[in-house]
């Protein structure tokens, strides 16, 4: 059932710039939705981690209809709520929150988002070898979109060795053994790879800089982010320098905001007109 106004938020860390707010309530608005979207920012309340339950709570106790969860928390989230859906419990990762008769029942809609990014604009290219840089709660969606995807080998590198062999045991047992492995020589491994994508916070405005030395890119890779903010990266400005064929975030951001949206308001979205006033934010 769809109601009549929603209370939404997103929960994360240095989300200030966050476009999501907008994309909902414009949506909201042109449904003739009451529509508010508010942003619960652990770095600008001052909250460690550890705060994320009593948010939680505080969410489901003030009538939030449904929330966003993002950067450090798609995880830690996991056994705090009731119910999952298969999706988020393949993935092992949840960033939204739909609150239902007392019920906190978690979502994934990053990896959707990520495929429906990845098929429009990379649709085409070469899936033989890919490194992802990062294995959280963003990299493990995104990885799942990947080997859906047809990619037939997936290389990860995560600073959090047992977080990283734990989503290459995921993967490997829904995928098939093989399709994906942990790294160890990051300069071999990307010399050989087709495609590099980057999950890791490194180059969002709040945490600047690349992921790995880009001394290591070369012309024949495709590079991928899923940060949006900002849409240029310091690393895919890097890779169109050297004529690798990239795609940013935003489309990611857009796909992931119309599930969300729709499964918070219980409205279809129009993908169309988020996509359009996405791209009038720039």
């Amino acid at each position: 059932m769809s109601q009549s106004s929603i209370l939404a938020g997103l929960i994360g860390r240095g989300i200030q710039a966050s476009r999501t707010p907008a994309l909902h309530e414009h949506e909201g608005d042109a449904q003739s939705l009451r529509y508010l979207y508010r942003l619960i920012d652990a770095d600008q309340l001052g909250l460690e981690d550890s705060a994320l339950p009593d948010l939680l709570e505080a969410a489901q106790r003030t009538g939030f209809t449904g929330l966003n969860i993002t950067f450090p928390f798609k995880q830690a989230i996991l056994p705090l709520l009731d119910q999952l859906s298969d999706e988020a419990r393949g993935i092992g990762a949840v960033n939204t929150v739909v609150f239902k008769d007392g019920k906190r029942i978690g979502h994934n809609t990053d990896c959707l988002g990520f495929a429906e990014g990845f098929r429009r604009g990379l649709g085409d290219v070469s899936k033989r070898l890919v490194v992802q840089m990062g294995a959280g709660g963003a990299g493990a969606a995104v990885a799942h979109a990947l080997l859906a995807e047809g990619v037939e080998q997936l290389v990860l590198f995560e600073v959090d060795v047992a977080r990283g062999q734990a989503l290459v045991d995921n993967l490997n047992q829904r995928f098939g053994a093989g399709r994906a492995a942990l790294g160890g020589d990051l300069a071999a491994t990307l010399a050989d790879a087709d495609g590099l994508v980057n999950t890791t916070p490194v180059g969002m405005a709040k945490l600047p800089g690349t992921p790995l030395p880009v001394e290591l890119l070369h012309a024949r890779l495709w590079v991928a982010e899923i940060i949006y903010f900002p849409l240029e990266t310091a690393l895919l400005r890097h890779a169109r320098a050297l004529g690798c064929r990239t795609l940013d975030g935003g489309n990611m951001a857009v796909f992931q905001a119309v599930k969300a949206f729709e499964l918070i308001s219980g409205r279809v979205a129009d993908a169309s007109r988020m996509q359009a006033h996405f791209a009038s934010m720039d």
